[in-house]
């Protein structure tokens, strides 16, 4: 069974993403799994803790990873949800562990070794034709 869930949402382009406070990484919202709950529990449980005014419409599963990330060489063990939809403002509710939410494009910033992994297998960079 996976050790946490992450959340991706995407919207005009932009995806969400929280700043960890104790290494400024960005990375996808989610978190640890307890003992006693799902997945998919774990991932609205988390939510509620870090953006408490965010809601979000329908949670699919898009694939669990547990595998070596090759960049890192770290092991995950994540559930990653695509959420069909988020409302609401981006309002920190655990601020001793994260410092910011913002949407934006998911290149061209520092993002956790996972985050970056679930970046590169959702959103590919795109190559230019000429």
């Amino acid at each position: 069974m996976v050790k946490s869930s992450k959340l991706v949402v995407a919207k005009r382009g932009r995806v969400l993403l929280v700043r960890r406070r104790r290494d400024r990484l960005w990375m996808f919202p989610g978190g640890r799994r307890r003992a006693d709950e799902s997945e998919k529990a774990c991932l609205r449980r988390e939510i509620k803790e870090e953006l408490p005014k965010l809601k979000l419409g329908r949670l699919k599963l898009w694939k669990e990873v547990t595998e070596r990330n090759r960049r890192s060489g770290r092991k995950m063990s994540d559930a990653i949800f695509v959420a069909t939809k988020a409302t609401g403002h981006l309002v920190i509710g655990d601020k001793r562990e994260i410092d910011r939410a913002i949407w934006r494009k998911p290149r061209g910033i520092r993002l956790t070794p996972t985050s970056r992994f679930i970046r590169d297998k959702l959103f590919p960079k795109r190559t230019r034709r000429r």
